[in-house]
């Protein structure tokens, strides 16, 4: 080793041939420490004073410190290449990477360990207004932390363990009659995704990317995205009658292409200005409800909660749930007709 006559450069042979380094040295917790950051140009040429210059003046990109081996991108990489991530189900791994890459977008080299209870609070309380998505940074975060400790042993704490959620906000209602009969007054796009939740009692994103090769005469193949399983039913009458009137623009029903099904936000926000045109008596219904309408529908028409179960794949709890609303209108009908029914008796 050498010293120059440029302060903090220091020459190095590596091999045949002399390299030169320039040297920064400082105190972190009571040791002294030293860095080396190789300088690529040649000596005595104008590159080479360029780039001391820039380590010298500290505006130099190579004095950024190295990446942290604990930092959020190696978490992510390492989380994403387990088994436990390989098991999710594509409809799972969905929300949970739209989530996981707004966290890398801003702390990507960041160390795990600098993240904060107050920093969580923080995010929580920014995405107050949409309480599904506050919520999911703090499972989602709290998920890595764990999978940082418990997994990868990894000196860091769980902070976002234990901060209270906003929780599950209300169930989805199920559309009134008056908002279906509305529909053809929807964009085309709109409309044929309402048929197509409404016939096939699928979740709308699952519903909206139906292929056309998934309607086969009197059967239709239904996709569970909870559980990635697909499985064929009947295809109810009407929906297939709205389907044989329906132009082909491409393989799926919903098509963006030729070989692209359209994407769900963009129905999605179709739909929001469609029901802005209807009033605020529309305005607490969601696609979502369409898939409730048809369990009551369902249940109104005499079918078992085990029929209902087999069409749509929804929970026990759930179909029982919208069966007590479907039950409660079928009693008010027959007791208004039963009252009717006196009436007219008494004034004959």
């Amino acid at each position: 080793m050498k010293k120059s006559d440029r302060p903090y450069i220091i020459w190095r042979m590596c091999g045949k041939t002399r390299r030169a380094y320039f040297r920064i040295n400082w105190t972190e917790g009571g040791k002294r420490r030293a860095r080396e950051i190789r300088i690529n140009a040649a000596p005595d040429t104008p590159e080479f004073d360029r780039e001391y210059w820039a380590l010298r003046s500290g505006m130099s990109e190579k004095l950024a410190p190295p990446p942290s081996k604990t930092s959020w991108r190696v978490l992510v990489r390492e989380y994403r290449s387990s088994v436990k991530y390989r098991k999710l189900a594509a409809s799972t791994r969905k929300p949970y990477d739209r989530v996981i890459e707004e966290i890398l977008a801003k702390n990507a080299d960041k160390d795990v360990a600098s993240m904060t209870r107050a920093h969580i609070r923080a995010i929580h309380q920014k995405y107050r207004d949409t309480p599904r998505k506050a919520d999911w940074y703090v499972q989602i975060i709290s998920l890595l932390l764990n999978f940082a400790a418990k997994t990868l042993d990894w000196e860091v704490k769980n902070v976002a363990e234990g901060i209270e959620l906003y929780g599950k906000q209300r169930e989805f209602l199920p559309w009134p009659e008056w908002m279906v009969a509305k529909l053809p007054t929807a964009p085309s796009h709109v409309r044929t995704a309402a048929e197509l939740i409404l016939g096939t009692g699928q979740r709308p994103n699952a519903a909206i990317t139906m292929r056309r090769e998934h309607f086969r005469g009197d059967w239709m193949e239904v996709l569970d995205e909870k559980n990635a399983e697909r499985f064929e039913v009947f295809c109810p009458q009407p929906l297939r009658n709205y389907l044989a009137e329906l132009p082909k623009s491409g393989a799926y029903v919903l098509a963006k292409n030729l070989t692209e099904p359209m994407g769900y936000n963009t129905v999605e926000k179709a739909f929001r200005g469609w029901r802005m045109t209807l009033g605020d008596a529309a305005a607490p219904f969601s696609l979502h409800g369409l898939r409730k309408l048809a369990i009551v529908r369902l249940a109104e028409a005499g079918c078992t909660d085990a029929q209902i179960q087999a069409i749509t794949n929804q929970s026990a709890e759930m179909v029982a749930f919208y069966r007590r609303q479907a039950s409660r209108k079928r009693r008010s009908k027959a007791a208004h007709e039963l009252g009717t029914k006196r009436d007219q008796n008494g004034k004959e």
